[in-house]
């Protein structure tokens, strides 16, 4: 474990953005993560924890406190005679264990291809893309809780998984993912194409199946096609993600934005409501790709997307953001809330 002082957070978060933190320490298993954070606890310095720094946005203040910078490796992997289970460290990269998945033929991974981050941050969002989520192949974690001290073991059930959410996103303060087990099939085949955009490029209908190195290459290119796979020379790349989470709503409110636009917009029934596109929403409400101002922008390849053209502030984004969520809200009653992670500011 080693700590450095003043660190710039604009150095660790896919933004590009963010300002000074008071202490960066860097740690790389999984008893010198539960060191650094419960040596901060025990003297009351605030800690941040910074992954893949994929799904943060930093305020231009910075943190006043301890970054820890959770660098843990290591995959282990056991089976039986259809599945195996695979418990990955929470500083493993989460692509690189996508393209592990489909190399040695286990199933329920591939449509997650090219996310950014870490291992650990998957249950904490239930992270998803194109039809699959991580709680359809999640086991358990392994966390720290930092109310008693302890190391505790949480099943499906007990993460609560919801669309991008889990009890671990409201309780950040409390707990710290230090590995996470993923039951997989073994099979050669994806899991049933859930998802029509891919299902399209695949040529395939709805509720197929096809190779698991074609899945992740086609998942691959819908991406980058959007900006969202990590490009140093590509600019749109310089972002969070996705910006805005898929709002659900009920079916007065469905009906109301439907007749607001005077078109059925793109949605899907879910527990719960109806999910909404915010990029439809978005584009609805009249902003375009490319759209933006103080060095902060709309990706030029897809409206869910806020980027830092390289001379952004946070300052900036959180202003371009605010911008699109009043307007969608003026115009069709909906209010879009963030999916990143926000520090030391105020949505």
């Amino acid at each position: 474990m080693s700590e450095t002082n003043r660190g710039r957070l604009a150095d660790h978060t896919t933004l590009r953005l963010g300002g000074p933190t008071d202490s960066l320490v860097e740690a790389t298993d999984r008893d010198r993560i539960v060191a650094a954070v419960t040596g901060a606890d025990a003297v009351g310095e605030p800690v941040l924890l910074v992954a893949g720094g994929s799904n943060l946005v930093v305020s231009d203040e910075g943190f006043r406190g301890v970054t820890v910078l959770l660098r843990s490796r290591g995959v282990t992997v056991t089976d039986d005679a259809d599945h195996v289970e695979v418990t990955v460290a929470a500083g493993e990269n989460w692509d690189a264990l996508v393209a592990r998945s489909c190399a040695e033929g286990w199933s329920g991974l591939e449509f997650l291809s090219g996310i950014p981050g870490s291992a650990g941050a998957t249950p904490i969002q239930n992270v998803g893309a194109y039809g699959q989520e991580i709680s359809s192949v999640f086991r358990h974690t392994d966390v720290l809780d930092r109310h008693s001290g302890e190391i505790r073991r949480f099943t499906g059930p007990e993460c609560h998984f919801g669309y991008r959410d889990s009890v671990f996103k409201h309780a950040r303060d409390r707990y710290v993912v230090l590995e996470v087990t993923y039951r997989l099939a073994k099979s050669p085949l994806s899991q049933p194409i859930r998802y029509p955009e891919t299902a399209a490029a695949l040529d395939v209908a709805v509720g197929e199946t096809v190779p698991l190195a074609v899945a992740r290459q086609t998942v691959l290119t819908l991406r980058r096609g959007k900006g969202m796979v990590l490009d140093p020379s590509d600019p749109d790349t310089y972002s969070a993600g996705s910006f805005f989470i898929n709002p659900v709503v009920d079916t007065a409110r469905f009906d109301a934005v439907a007749a607001a636009a005077t078109t059925t917009p793109p949605h899907w029934r879910v527990d719960g409501g109806v999910k909404l596109s915010a990029a439809w929403l978005i584009g609805q409400a009249g902003f375009r790709r490319g759209y933006g101002h103080d060095g902060v922008a709309i990706s030029g390849k897809h409206l869910l997307a806020l980027t830092n053209r390289g001379e952004g502030s946070s300052k900036a984004l959180l202003s371009l953001a605010r911008e699109i969520r009043d307007r969608v809200e003026e115009r069709f009653g909906v209010r879009l809330r963030p999916e990143p992670t926000m520090v030391g500011i105020d949505w």
